[in-house]
């Protein structure tokens, strides 16, 4: 069978904008229903339903501290909340990986905020600050899996030559409103930022965006990790962060460091999709320093105009062929319809 990809590209008079007056929508959860929740800067969940309805869940009893409205510097290091990767819960609430306060966090629909773990116990014993948190992910055990980028120092000093420390984590016995004790199962990643399970739930692949390429792991009992292997490119020459399979076994990337989107392959193969210089994604940036911020982020420079900065890919709609393309400094998301459908992945869909 034909890869629909092969000779396809996102044609840019196509692509419309979704939402208005987004701050660092970075990840985007997709329901068939059409609803759509986006990490919001406010340190909350920005909720758009089918109707074009827009709506902030922000924490009501804890968390924080809070970005201020304007020229918030998005870099990670200034200590304010900053939701980064989401996933839902069993009853549909939310999982927030926070990138600002380095904590892996709960918020309920109706805005109840509770600590989920702030460290992490690493393979020799002792209990460290979790660092960077990223993306978080639950399996069908309930178990409850997230990825950090770099610790906190690392991630000060990322601009010279430091070691990766990037790592995953898991909880084994998290239950939603209950905190519980993370531990290391994988380290030395490259910058580790969106991870995912394949639909048999046996791998689980991670976009090493420091190190330039894809990882699969074998999930094994215990939630262990073994078998790591780079999936696809050694090097994708653009940095990996958010990423999806469709229906034909495609992995779709962003590359961040290029505001590319490009697909990696079954055979290998990467395929370019969608270049930065398009139409909406300069629309959706508006990147006054009020609204994008002003902080560098893996390379980008204040002024540089790259602003937006690709971030994630989602796959919604009720055919799952809509995409949508989260940013670090966009205002809206990206949209534009897919010839081949997101794969059914395992995921809490509530």
């Amino acid at each position: 069978m034909s890869n629909p990809l092969k000779g396809w590209s996102v044609n840019p008079a196509e692509i419309t904008l979704t939402g208005t007056g987004l701050r660092r929508p970075e990840c985007v959860l997709a329901q068939p229903s059409g609803d759509l929740w986006i990490a919001d800067l406010g340190g909350g969940v920005v909720h758009i339903a089918p109707d074009g309805g827009q709506s902030v869940i922000r924490p009501r009893d804890g968390g924080g501290p809070f970005a201020p409205d304007e020229n918030p510097n998005i870099d990670g290091n200034q200590g304010f909340s900053m939701p980064n990767g989401l996933c839902f819960d069993p009853d549909g609430n939310f999982v927030i990986a926070n990138f600002g306060t380095n904590v892996v966090e709960h918020l309920t629909r109706d805005g109840h905020w509770s600590l989920i773990a702030d460290t992490v116990i690493w393979p020799e014993g002792s209990a460290r600050p979790i660092g960077k948190a990223n993306f978080p992910a639950i399996d069908r055990e309930g178990r409850l899996w997230f990825s950090v980028t770099a610790s906190a120092e690392a991630w000060r000093n990322r601009d010279q030559a430091v070691e990766a420390d990037g790592y995953i984590a898991v909880i084994d016995d998290w239950k939603p409103g209950k905190a519980g004790q993370a531990r290391v199962v994988a380290t030395d990643l490259g910058g580790a930022n969106e991870l995912r399970f394949s639909a048999d739930w046996t791998q689980l692949y991670v976009a090493e965006t420091g190190a330039d390429h894809m990882t699969g792991f074998r999930v094994g009992p215990g939630a262990t990790l073994t078998d790591r292997q780079v999936y696809g490119p050694e090097r994708l020459y653009g940095a990996p962060d958010g990423f999806a399979f469709d229906a034909h076994g495609n992995l779709w990337t962003t590359l961040i460091g290029q505001d590319r989107l490009v697909a990696i392959t079954a055979e290998g193969d990467v395929l370019t999709l969608w270049e930065d210089g398009d139409r909406a994604v300069k629309e959706a940036a508006r990147t006054s320093p009020q609204e994008s911020g002003t902080g560098t982020t893996l390379g980008a420079k204040p002024g540089d105009g790259l602003a937006p900065r690709m971030a994630s890919i989602t796959f919604g709609g009720p055919d799952l062929h809509t995409v949508y393309i989260g940013s670090l400094g966009g205002t809206a998301l990206p949209t534009f319809r897919s010839p081949v459908a997101g794969a059914a992945l395992p995921h809490w869909s509530a």
